[in-house]
């Protein structure tokens, strides 16, 4: 019996037994789709991490402090990082402003409440150095200078975002706005960075920080972006920050300083230990769904004894029997692995969309990886019903029922 034969064997053999055949591979669709689904839902919140990181990039740090002791501490902050020029490259408060705003240009309002989580206007108070510590750059007029900030120009940047909703297609340079009644000049526009997980990071305002009196009542500023001369300079620089804050605030406040490369490092680890459990998890499905493969093939070699009986009596040989029965196994587990293939692609876009507000596709790898071993689980558990069929003698087939 040549392949083609035995191919079309097997198939016919799953066919006669269609309900059989279909709770027989369950166990395979329902272990392939777990595992595609866990680690392709796993691997879309790594990527949305990453994204973060990566738009942040990895010579910054994040800066939280405060003091009920001292007042505000941006000055102090600001000065200590100036005079460390080998290591800082630039230094900038992350002032948001949580209040209601309403928003005018012309006739119309926006009220920053009423606005969905991706389309939330965000409001920061910052100096001039804000689009370097993150990492933005300007695709239309000037951004805030010094000068700006020292004299408490009435201007501001928008996001990309926050220009096409306030301004549609109007060239919003030159425009004024007003903010809960103040208006603002608009100087320039940032280019847009593009993260469909991220598009806060383009629904920003950008105010000088000297606004903080008048429109945050003189509250504390706390979160505060340090740009290193390096990704290298992070790790002295963070050292040295934790140090100067520590004496500077003590216990009559709170602090941190975060390294957004080493917590990215930290969640890939995370996730990759979280992925290979929840995959390990799914696959003892796969595994059951194996021993069901198994056990199937053992009633079907019982079934068709007499046939086993019959072809070698007419001198089929052993492997001719093994290659049967094996095909036979590796097609049920391989029907199953792309029905599971199918579930988990339908089930990773549904995850996804309700988890991240966006559909997202399983990785080709993984699915071919499901599908491969799909396969291998049916060869592997088919080999002893393959085996015992092939050690059946002739005669004894040949007498039973």
């Amino acid at each position: 019996m040549n392949l083609r034969q035995a191919v079309t064997m097997s198939f016919k053999s799953i066919v006669t037994n269609k309900m059989r055949s279909f709770l027989t591979m369950l166990g395979i669709i329902i272990g392939v789709g777990a595992v595609v689904i866990m680690v392709s839902v796993i691997q879309a919140q790594n990527k949305r991490s990453m994204e973060y990181y990566q738009s942040m990039g990895n010579d910054v740090l994040n800066v939280q402090a405060w003091s009920w002791g001292r007042g505000d501490v941006s000055s102090d902050i600001y000065n200590y990082c100036a005079g460390l020029t080998d290591l800082v490259r630039a230094v900038t408060p992350n002032a948001q402003l949580w209040r209601t705003m309403i928003i005018k240009y012309g006739p119309k309002t926006i009220n920053t409440d009423e606005l969905d989580w991706e389309d939330r206007i965000n409001i920061y108070m910052s100096n001039d150095q804000y689009a370097l510590c993150n990492n933005y750059q300007l695709s239309r007029g000037r951004d805030l200078s010094y000068l700006d900030v020292k004299k408490g120009n009435a201007v501001c940047v928008l996001g990309a975002k926050t220009a096409e909703t306030i301004f549609d297609f109007v060239n919003p340079v030159g425009k004024t706005i007003t903010l809960n009644g103040t208006p603002f000049l608009v100087i320039g526009v940032y280019e847009e960075k593009g993260l469909s997980s991220l598009p806060r990071l383009d629904n920003i305002i950008v105010i000088p920080v000297s606004f903080n009196r008048t429109m945050n009542d003189n509250q504390q500023i706390e979160q505060y972006t340090v740009k290193a001369v390096s990704s290298e300079a992070t790790t002295e620089l963070s050292t040295r920050l934790q140090g100067f804050l520590t004496g500077l605030i003590g216990e009559n406040g709170n602090y941190w300083v975060e390294n957004p490369g080493e917590q990215a490092s930290s969640m890939d680890e995370m996730l990759l230990m979280q992925s290979l459990v929840l995959g390990g998890i799914a696959g003892i499905s796969l595994l059951v769904g194996g021993i069901g493969i198994m056990n199937i093939m053992l009633v079907t070699v019982t079934e068709r004894t007499r046939e086993i009986g019959i072809r070698k009596a007419i001198g089929a040989e052993r492997k001719s029997i093994i290659t049967q029965f094996l095909i036979e196994a590796a097609m049920l587990c391989g029907t199953g692995g792309v029905i599971g293939i199918l579930v988990g692609y339908l089930g990773t876009m549904i995850a996804t969309k309700i988890m991240m507000q966006e559909v997202m596709y399983p990785n080709t790898a993984i699915t071919l990886g499901a599908f491969a071993f799909s396969v291998v689980l049916g060869i592997v558990f088919g080999i002893y019903p393959a085996a015992k069929a092939s050690r059946l003698q002739p005669v004894e087939a040949l007498r039973a029922d």
